[in-house]
């Protein structure tokens, strides 16, 4: 018999209760041996009361989990990272093993912890922490071992794809987007951490320490969110052939690894780009096995939870043969010791969507296009639409492959000319079909 302690009783951990109590016998045959969750801990008594849980398997104390000596595996789903990391650390010190969904733990202190797993010999599992039910740390971790990971694009925030979706298909304004969303449980009343990049910031850095074999390191990643777009982007965009996404993207670049978060232009016929609502995708290229597309509900109550029982039945599985730590946390046993640098972000090369509202008069186009090309970007397209307020017009713009330093550049001049009405906006693409045009 394996004993699971529980620590949070909120969406998650209920669902985490209710697959352990209803499905007991099943994952008993799937085991070979009883998996049980003796306690659960959780300071709210409404959300004890919720649990189909008896009285005496729970409490109200984080240390009648962590204190007893007969709990073998440690669940924490209270979120937030100060007190879970103490409560973390507290049960590897313990000697317990470990399960968390906890991405925003894992980004800040995740070295620090799995350095401390290591030192004690348990392990720390972590399959809910990015895309909830899709089993995309199993496949970094496992199913993918034998290639370099190349790419990796993904959808990993559900809050800021169900806005994007509400935007492009419906003509919502991202105000009433949000409501949407809000309304529907894909948001929540504060959601500035989903809205801005950071929790899909928190997931990348944990798909770039598995994927390239090295520290977590969260701080480098440039990040910008959606809460600034104008739907008319969104329209011209599609008019290009272009959906938009806030994408997670990281490439081996050699020496470097790149590593970026902002809301992004893809082709219409990219299988990203028709992830729509709520649900999370990930594209990544191996060199061994090439393209692969893992998609599904990436939270919510039952997805998660499938996810965080089946690193227990994993765990369980090596307590039962005496297995311990047979597949590295992070893929690799010399994953916190071998840091790879993430490139800065003026450094990275990619194409552009760059809108100007400029005067309707003759030659500012050529204006705009000699800055452009004194900075060794050249343009792959350009419409310009209708008369807007007092004559000034937009012009969109797609460029072929600059650097981001030379971009900006050019944009804060573009910005002090007299005929344009400041400031540009610019968002990236990621589009194959543009890099062969050019080559």
């Amino acid at each position: 018999m394996v004993k699971v302690g529980l620590i949070g009783l909120g969406t998650v951990g209920l669902g985490v209760a209710r697959l352990l109590s209803e499905r007991r016998e099943m994952l008993a045959r799937r085991l070979g041996r009883q998996l049980v969750l003796k306690r659960a801990a959780e300071i709210d008594p409404e959300r004890r009361s919720k649990a189909p849980l008896a009285p005496g398997q729970l409490t109200a104390r984080d240390k009648d989990i962590l204190e007893d000596p007969d709990i073998d595996i440690v669940v924490e789903l209270i979120g937030g990272t100060d007190v879970a990391r103490d409560l973390v650390l507290s049960a590897i010190s313990r000697g317990k093993h470990v399960v968390t969904a906890n991405k925003a733990l894992l980004a800040l202190h995740g070295n620090e912890i799995l350095a401390a797993a290591a030192q004690k010999g348990v392990e720390v599992a972590f399959e809910a922490a990015v895309c909830g039910g899709v089993p995309l740390i199993l496949a970094l971790r496992q199913g993918l071992a034998a290639n370099r990971i190349q790419e990796m694009l993904g959808i990993l925030n559900g809050t800021c794809n169900y806005i994007l979706t509400q935007m492009s298909q419906s003509g919502m304004s991202y105000d009433q987007a949000l409501a949407e969303a809000q309304a529907q449980g894909f948001a929540e009343a504060d959601p500035t951490l989903d809205l801005e990049g950071i929790d899909t910031a928190h997931k990348l850095a944990i798909l770039v320490s598995l994927a390239y074999a090295t520290p977590l390191n969260l701080d480098p990643i440039a990040v910008s969110g959606i809460s600034n777009l104008d739907p008319l982007d969104l329209q011209l965009a599609w008019e290009f052939g272009y959906a938009m996404k806030l994408l997670a993207i990281t490439r081996n670049d050699g020496s470097l690894i790149e590593a970026r978060v902002h809301p992004t232009l893809i082709p219409k016929d990219h299988m990203l780009a028709n992830v729509s609502g709520a649900f999370n995708a990930v594209y990544l290229t191996g060199d061994a096995v090439g393209p692969i597309l893992l998609y599904g509900q990436g939270a919510g109550m039952m997805p998660t939870a499938s996810a965080v029982v089946s690193d227990l039945l994993d765990l369980a599985r090596n307590l039962t043969r005496g297995a311990n730590r047979r597949v590295p946390p992070l893929g690799s046993e010399t994953a916190l010791e071998t840091p790879r640098v993430i490139k800065p972000l003026d450094e990275v090369v990619t194409n552009y969507y760059i809108r100007f509202a400029a005067l309707d008069r003759p030659g500012v186009l050529s204006q705009i296009s000699g800055i452009l090309g004194n900075h060794n970007i050249s343009i792959a397209a350009v419409i310009q639409k209708g008369r807007e307020v007092k004559g000034a017009v937009p012009i969109v713009m797609i460029t072929h492959e600059a650097k981001e330093a030379n971009a900006r550049q050019a944009l804060r001049e573009i910005d002090l000319l007299p005929v344009v009405s400041p400031p540009a906006v610019f968002y990236r693409i990621e589009d194959p079909h543009l890099h062969a045009a050019q080559i």
